[in-house]
């Protein structure tokens, strides 16, 4: 329960410290780690959650509260018409036209059917819920900041790609101009450098539009706003696309899965939350007792002095039973009970879809695994390929179309490498996601 507190303690923390620094400049570049942070720091999504978390545990204490002693004061004064007070059949007393009381009364329950009990169990459980539907939120965000950090991170690798690739084109322009000047060389050859040039100009200017892009879908799911008076976003990273040796079997991959996900915690918090609500339903059809002791005064009804008061204390036991409600016990039993089944199925659901999402970013994982191993050795062998094209056009055993298609296939090569990078990159994380990895289910108890 202690740890449970510190972590309450810490998310309310956060909510309150790093909102000051919400759309605070960008301190440099920001590493994975980094982003992670500020998501958590940031994210809106994260923060309104936060908010629902802080709301939860007010309905927590509502639920504890049922459990608890009450303590209630009641005072009042009343003024009377002279006529209409009773007079008293003795010679010398009046009976008084102005009353007063006052009393303090502390009130326990002791029975209500089970609903006491319920009532202690479900605090725990409403708390253990939202931490866990907070957690999911936070799971799903990260992913998020994942993806986009590597679609930034792709963008730019593009970017060098398609510059490159102009670069080769300008160079071979050029050698073109040079050799039509010379005589050595047709105008066909010029012409056909420039049209090649032309094509790889779009691939770059898309590049360059999509780094723009992720950069502010970064920035979005970072809690950071744009500058305005600019459609870039300042905003640089310092990671790299990285490729680690990974694999896990699909029976495995289930299996943790069953074990790991948040959702499915969820649902079975749910379901038990469900079981408690027809304790409580059931809890109607019973008596309740309660026990009460307090201290109270009053003004006496045979003077009319009100200084002249009757005190004590006073206790005892009082019971309620609604023998008959018109069935709105049994509807709220009914509608308990049909709630809870469909808590149960909603699980089986979950587990069926849990091992369909498994399956599919496994399938996904395994394809880009296998497309980037495909593409080991082919930027090397298509740089391989321009150089003799090149040597040999030199030589004059080449065409131009020869060294102009070897650029073209480095090109779809290199671009072909970072793309297959990136896709293994974001299938692995999203299989991670898939299975629960970095998100293992604890036990959250009520603060």
């Amino acid at each position: 329960m202690k740890r449970v507190v510190v972590f309450f303690a810490l998310l309310i923390w956060s909510g309150t410290v790093f909102a000051a620094a919400t759309n605070a400049p960008f301190a440099g570049p920001l590493s994975l780690e980094d982003a992670y942070n500020l998501a958590l720091a940031q994210n809106h999504g994260i923060r309104k959650s936060l908010k629902e978390l802080e709301a939860t545990y007010g309905v927590v204490v509502q639920t504890r509260a049922v459990a608890l002693p009450k303590v209630r004061w009641f005072t009042d004064f009343q003024s009377s018409d002279a006529n209409s007070v009773e007079a008293v059949p003795v010679a010398g007393i009046k009976a008084p036209d102005h009353r007063w009381s006052s009393s303090l009364r502390v009130v326990q329950s002791i029975y209500e059917g089970g609903r006491l009990t319920a009532a202690l169990r479900l605090e725990k459980l409403v708390w253990e819920q939202a931490v866990l539907q907070h957690r999911i939120l936070i799971a799903d965000t990260l992913l998020n900041v994942r993806v986009i950090y590597d679609d930034v991170l792709l963008s730019a690798q593009q970017i060098a790609v398609q510059e490159a690739s102009v670069r080769l084109i300008e160079r071979e322009l050029e050698d073109a101009k040079k050799r039509y000047a010379a005589g050595a060389a047709p105008k066909f050859n010029v012409l056909r450098a420039e049209v090649e040039l032309a094509n790889a100009k779009p691939r770059l200017i898309r590049a360059r539009n999509a780094l723009r892009v992720a950069r502010s879908q970064l920035a979005l799911l970072l809690g950071q706003s744009a500058p305005r008076g600019t459609e870039e976003v300042p905003l640089d990273l310092n990671g790299v696309l990285t490729v680690e040796p990974w694999t896990i079997e699909l029976p495995a991959a289930i299996a943790r899965a069953f074990d790991q996900r948040i959702e499915l915690a969820a649902l079975r918090v749910t379901e038990k939350i469900r079981a408690e609500d027809i304790v409580i339903a059931e809890s109607r059809r019973k008596p309740t007792v309660e026990l009460f002791s307090g201290y109270g005064a009053r003004s006496s009804s045979l003077t009319r002095d009100l200084t002249h008061d009757i005190s004590g204390w006073f206790g005892g036991v009082q019971a309620t039973w609604d023998i008959y409600d018109g069935n709105l016990s049994k509807g709220r039993i009914t509608e308990a009970n049909a709630k809870r089944q469909k808590a149960r199925i909603e699980i089986e659901e979950r587990m069926l879809q849990i091992e369909h999402e498994v399956r599919v970013a496994h399938l996904n994982f395994a394809e880009a695994r296998e497309l980037l191993a495909s593409q080991e050795k082919v930027q090397e062998q298509a740089e391989e390929a321009l150089r003799l094209a090149q040597s040999r056009a030199a030589a004059g055993a080449a065409t131009q179309l020869d060294v102009l298609t070897a650029q073209t296939a480095l090109t779809e090569a290199r671009s072909t490498q970072v793309q297959a990078r990136h896709d293994y990159s974001v299938a692995r994380a999203r299989l991670e996601r898939a299975i629960g990895l970095g998100f293992q289910v604890e036990k959250q108890g009520a603060p």
